[in-house]
């Protein structure tokens, strides 16, 4: 039996992703979401090289699933049209208006050493009771509290911000959010470039002792940060291997509610004993499930499916619940 005061991750393949939570007691510390079919950082993949940009050691290569990727560090003596052997350094990224090609380099010796996007963990068939529901309504309304206030974290196309809210003096306040900000990155997998908006503290023992905190949370985060300045803004860079549960709800809150809806629908047959499973979910979520998903969830539960509509039901609120008939 595992010890629950060793931290582990746990992992659920659930039916249209595979959800991770790095679980320590009945603490979340970390989570992570991959989809099927993504080509996430570590994974390997081929592709032709159809451009090489001209002055640099960069090009695009068309991969094997039809999409493009961006490639760094080219040997000198690769040319346009051949076929290559490429490793993933981070995920596409679908943004407001854009989508953000995958990023690659040439597998080899001098290929980067990067961790899986999902990371080894220990199979279960379910994560324990409330964990991942906690993590995924926090992801859903980009926001933490901490005891006298709230973050609320902004996913836009420059970076990833994060904006503090709360009762007390500037201080007070911003000493107690770095907790919060150091959960919100672990839980909602965010890298990049991130923009913390601390109020503003007028002085510099105050901005330090911010910065003191902020680092001793972020200890385990390999990472780079700017000290605050005199605004109280603090800017932290950390590596960014793919899309973060707030980008996935920034782009895809159907999808997300979609495979929601269809986790309560196991949950809800793991309850009883009826023989009918029925599904309530909005209209609009009724377009996004897929034939496929829905094959998968009578399989997983034996049961026979009805699904039904409910324009008064928000997005992220499907129901389900097991019928005699």
């Amino acid at each position: 039996m595992a010890d629950p005061a060793v931290a582990e991750w746990l992992i659920e393949e659930g039916i249209g992703e595979t959800r991770a939570l790095l679980v320590e007691g009945e603490r979340v510390l970390a989570a992570k979401v991959t989809w099927p079919g993504e080509l996430g950082a570590g994974m390997r993949t081929t592709g032709r090289l159809s451009a090489k940009l001209k002055g640099t050691r960069r090009g695009v290569a068309q991969l094997e699933d039809g999409t493009e990727a961006l490639v760094d560090h080219l040997p000198a003596q690769i040319t346009e049209g051949q076929t290559l052997d490429l490793v993933i350094t981070r995920a596409a990224l679908a943004e407001r208006g854009r989508l953000k090609r995958a990023q690659a380099r040439v597998a080899g010796s001098d290929a980067p050493s990067l961790a899986p996007s999902m990371p080894e963990g220990r199979v279960v068939r379910r994560l324990p009771s409330g964990l991942w529901e906690e993590v995924w309504h926090a992801a859903s309304s980009a926001s933490l509290d901490f005891p006298s206030g709230a973050i609320l974290v902004s996913v836009t196309p420059a970076m990833t911000v994060i904006d503090i809210d709360g009762v007390g003096t500037a201080r007070e306040v911003a000493l107690a959010a770095v907790p919060a900000i150091a959960q919100a990155l672990a839980w909602f997998d965010l890298g990049g470039n991130i923009g913390i908006d601390f109020p503003t503290l007028a002085d510099k023992q105050d901005r330090r002792a911010v910065d003191d905190a902020l680092g001793t949370a972020l200890a385990d985060l390999p990472h780079e940060r700017t000290a605050m300045n005199g605004f109280g803004f603090v800017q932290l860079v950390a590596r960014l291997s793919g899309p973060s549960l707030l980008h996935r709800f920034a782009q895809h809150r159907l999808g997300m509610a979609a495979r929601m809806a269809l986790r309560r629908a196991e949950i809800a047959a793991d309850a009883g004993a009826g023989r009918v499973l029925q599904l309530t979910v909005h209209p609009a979520l009724r377009a996004k499930l897929k034939d496929a998903w829905l094959d998968e969830l009578a399989r997983r539960t034996g049961r026979e499916l009805a699904l039904a509509v409910d324009p008064g039901l928000a997005i992220e609120a499907a129901n389900a619940q097991l019928l005699t008939a």
